[in-house]
């Protein structure tokens, strides 16, 4: 397994944050491999396109196949920014001013032996960026507002627990694989790779749009562990009105807000419903096949089924109301 070494200095100036190029980086391995459910309208939108894209650019093709690994992701894709509400241009400065040299050496550690494409090709860096600004504008950007929402308000939520948990309570809900340890170790995933010494450094953990729990760095002092977001609470959508003649306006709004991973604890915290009351709504959708449910750790997340969401997008005019709840 593999462990971040960290001490007092450390945890005490760790923060939450976001990230546009986190965010398309993940956007882009959503892309690229068998995903959850819940990703897989969003996918579903967006796979042909960018099929095309990467088909019409042998270079963009080259780079994805040499820096997408098993375990590990070229270290120039995976940058943590330099500071918080960065645009994904400012974040992509560090990109844009490696070698060709640098590029490969991060691709070598990946793949080899590269593909001769790659070897010949200049201006490395430079593409590299405008595959990631190709999705960001695509798929990640015209819907960044609502992500955002998403990702700030589980960090809200996450950090709430801080206060009333610590660090052990936090990092038991950020991945199957991350745990405390004791004695200064964070567990950070199931890899078998040398423990990472991050005391006295600056240790970022960056909400996404992602499956997997990830590690990154801006040697020598600054340490990232993206971790998979499980919530869209600060969401300004609102039931239709027919929904809610249907389902009743609590049901109603969790189903809505159930369009991506939601989890008990969190609905409580947002909704203002009890435990017994939130619970009860979740039993009678999943019953009804409107939402789908999953362990993850010590919590079980909820999400809209395929019956879920053609319910939820229906025309007003082909539901049918029933009782409030």
């Amino acid at each position: 397994m593999s462990e971040f070494l960290v001490d007092a200095d450390t945890l005490v100036n760790a923060r939450f944050g976001t990230s546009q190029l986190t965010e398309t980086v993940a956007a882009l391995k959503l892309l690229r491999a068998p995903v959850e459910p819940w990703f897989r309208p969003w996918k579903d939108t967006h796979s042909a396109a960018f099929q095309a894209a990467v088909a019409a650019n042998p270079v963009w093709s080259a780079l994805l196949e040499s820096a997408f690994g098993r375990s590990w992701v070229a270290d120039f894709l995976t940058v943590p920014p330099l500071e918080p509400d960065l645009t994904l241009d400012a974040e992509l400065e560090h990109l844009t001013a490696l070698s060709d040299d640098h590029i490969r050496a991060d691709l070598n550690v990946v793949r080899t032996p590269l593909p001769p494409i790659l070897l010949l090709s200049r201006g490395l860096a430079g593409e590299a960026a405008e595959l990631l600004r190709w999705v960001w504008r695509t798929t990640v950007e015209p819907d960044w507002p609502r992500r955002l929402r998403v990702l700030q308000a589980d960090i809200v939520s996450r950090t709430s627990r801080l206060s009333e948990q610590g660090w052990s309570g936090v990092l038991r809900g950020l991945g199957p694989d991350v745990r405390w340890l004791g004695d200064g170790r964070i567990q950070v995933n199931r890899w078998d790779y040398p423990a990472t010494d991050v005391r006295g450094r600056d240790l970022m953990f960056i909400a996404a749009h992602t499956q997997r729990v990830n590690v990154s760095w801006r040697l020598p002092d600054r340490f990232a562990l993206t971790y998979p977001v499980t919530g869209i609470f600060a969401t300004t959508e609102t039931p239709d009105e027919p929904l809610v003649q249907l389902l009743g306006r609590n049901r109603a709004r969790i189903l809505v807000e159930a369009a991506e991973p939601v989890s008990t604890t969190l609905l409580v915290a947002t909704t203002g419903l009890s435990l017994a009351t939130i619970s009860d709504h979740l039993r009678v959708l999943t019953d009804a096949g409107l939402l789908e449910r999953r362990r993850s750790g010590r919590s079980v997340l909820y999400w809209q089924s395929d019956t879920g969401r053609q319910v939820v997008r229906r025309p007003a005019s082909n539901l049918t109301t029933g009782p409030n709840a």
